[in-house]
């Protein structure tokens, strides 16, 4: 049964129609908001708060083709909220990877823990961003959507995201005393 016929079917009412819906998007969800969050078990109440929200909202969804889109909002709304409540609550950043790691085709440019640790810095609303449009592969125009900001905003989000990561691993490199990363000669 394709996805529109289950968003229908779940809006009328249809339990099982939802916990399909809910199968197929709660991997995905659980991981984008450990990465938003940097917190395997703040990311999972996030994940089981939007899915209750999705199911209670449901009905009022327009158009059923953009469930994902709707239910990626949801969630990172929810993320961002959560990390803007626990702004000074200390988080223990755990260091696993999401699946099987990815084949570098730059091997030995960067190491992941520098990239992780560089990630882990930025504020919250540019972790967002970078996971809406890198790690969910949204057009930038459908994260901007995502998290209710102009396009602008959000390519200035990116673009302070990536400088912030590059800055970042550029001065852990300087302090461990190797080369920076973008140094030339």
């Amino acid at each position: 049964m394709d996805q529109r016929a289950l968003v229908e079917r779940a809006r009328r009412g249809d339990h099982d129609a939802f916990a399909v819906l809910a199968g197929d998007a709660i991997a995905r969800l659980d991981a984008a908001a450990r990465l938003i969050l940097r917190d395997r078990e703040l990311a999972k109440d996030v994940v089981q708060d939007t899915l209750l929200r999705a199911w209670r909202d449901l009905p009022g969804l327009r158009d059923p083709d953009r469930f994902d889109a709707w239910l990626n909002r949801l969630l990172t709304n929810a993320a961002i909220d959560e990390a803007r409540r626990r702004r000074r609550r200390v988080i223990e950043v755990e260091l696993t990877p999401i699946d099987a790691p990815i084949p570098d085709p730059i091997h030995g440019l960067f190491d992941t823990d520098e990239i992780l640790r560089a990630f882990g810095r930025l504020p919250v609303d540019q972790r967002a961003v970078i996971v809406l449009r890198y790690y969910l592969d949204l057009p930038l125009a459908d994260a901007a959507a995502t998290l209710g900001i102009p396009v602008g905003t959000a390519k200035s989000r990116l673009n302070r995201a990536v400088s912030g990561m590059r800055a970042a691993v550029d001065a852990d490199a300087r302090a461990m005393g190797a080369p920076a990363a973008g140094g030339g000669a």
